[in-house]
């Protein structure tokens, strides 16, 4: 395996998208899904603003997708310049089988298993259009996978065990290029049509950025059914001061540190409407909650705790308990 250089990022770390719906999502990523809920917290930089917080098991960097639930925001437009998919990865292509079959079941909409970059994948779609696929890990190797949900619905052998490629779609295909090679490391590594596959650090499904080439569709429109922003794993505060160094070097904006409390991020706007973050992998999501109720009350960090009756009474409660549910694993 290559070795790694120091600025060489460890992969994906979470995918933040806008949802319609804190309830609808809860459902949808709860006990459709089986992703677990380590954190119910709201947006650091708009209070009156659920984010939530869906991961493996013990809330491992790189298994997490989390949402806004912005109030009054439109629906989204899907096109170019957008960061317009998100990748789950499941064990094996007999996963697949077993998650098409689920996906027929119970009306969630998708394309079927199809192929692409030698990876068995299905797409499929929520409530707002979100897109998303699972990727099989059959023969995949890099990053290694998150640990499934213990306690959720979805058989162990088939659960989804974290984060696989990003599809960033762009009509700037050689400056995005160049962004991606020359400023944060990444390695072309394959084409397929329109599309170009990029690894970072270790490679694999964990460490990916698929991006495809479009001049046709008309720009994407942020709002819910959306991603936000994307963010990339670093290990620690450290190398985010040497990213934000790095940035500044090639003239990209970029936000300074932001203390995140669950762990420390550095925001560039890389492109136009593509926003990409770095996030340290720790602390991490146990720092204020036990594992066997995370994600059960509202949590807020240190600095908010003296505005906890403004932001509880901006905020609608909405039942999040597991930990006294017994669930059964759905075989399909």
């Amino acid at each position: 395996m290559e070795e790694l250089r120091m600025n060489d990022l460890k992969g994906i770390h979470h995918v933040t998208a806008i949802t319609s719906s804190a309830e609808k999502i809860y459902e949808f990523f709860t006990y459709t899904l089986g992703l677990r809920l380590v954190k119910k917290t709201v947006n650091q930089d708009d209070i009156q603003t659920y984010h939530l917080y869906f991961t493996d098991d013990v809330g491992s960097p790189g298994t997490d997708m989390t949402f806004f639930d912005f109030p009054g925001i439109p629906k989204g437009v899907h096109g170019t310049n957008e960061i317009s998919k998100t990748s789950f990865r499941v064990p094996n292509d007999e996963a697949l089988d077993y998650w098409l079959k689920r996906f027929n079941r119970i009306g969630v909409k998708n394309t079927g298993i199809k192929e692409q970059f030698g990876k068995k994948v299905l797409s499929f779609v929520d409530f707002d259009d979100q897109q998303y696929q699972l990727i099989s890990d059959e023969n995949n190797k890099g990053v290694a996978a998150g640990t499934p949900w213990q306690n959720g619905p979805i058989p162990l052998e088939y659960a989804i065990t974290g984060l696989g490629p990003i599809f960033v779609r762009t009509a700037y295909l050689d400056y995005f290029k160049e962004l991606l090679i020359n400023v944060f490391n990444m390695r072309e590594v394959a084409k397929e049509d329109s599309f170009f596959l990029f690894e970072m650090g270790e490679g694999g499904n964990g460490a990916q950025v698929i991006v495809e080439y479009n001049t046709v569709l008309p720009q994407a429109r942020q709002g819910f059914g959306t991603v936000h922003h994307t963010a990339f794993r670093v290990e620690n505060r450290a190398e985010l001061d040497e990213w934000q160094q790095r940035l500044q070097e090639f003239r990209l904006p970029n936000s300074g540190y932001v203390e995140r409390f669950y762990f420390g991020s550095l925001y560039s706007n890389v492109a136009p409407h593509i926003l990409f973050e770095l996030a340290t992998d720790g602390p991490g999501f146990m720092e204020d909650e036990p594992y066997e109720t995370l994600g059960e009350k509202l949590s807020l960090p240190p600095f908010f705790e003296s505005k906890r009756e403004e932001i509880e009474g901006l905020v609608r409660h909405f039942d999040t308990v597991r930990s006294d549910k017994k669930f059964e694993k759905e075989y399909e």
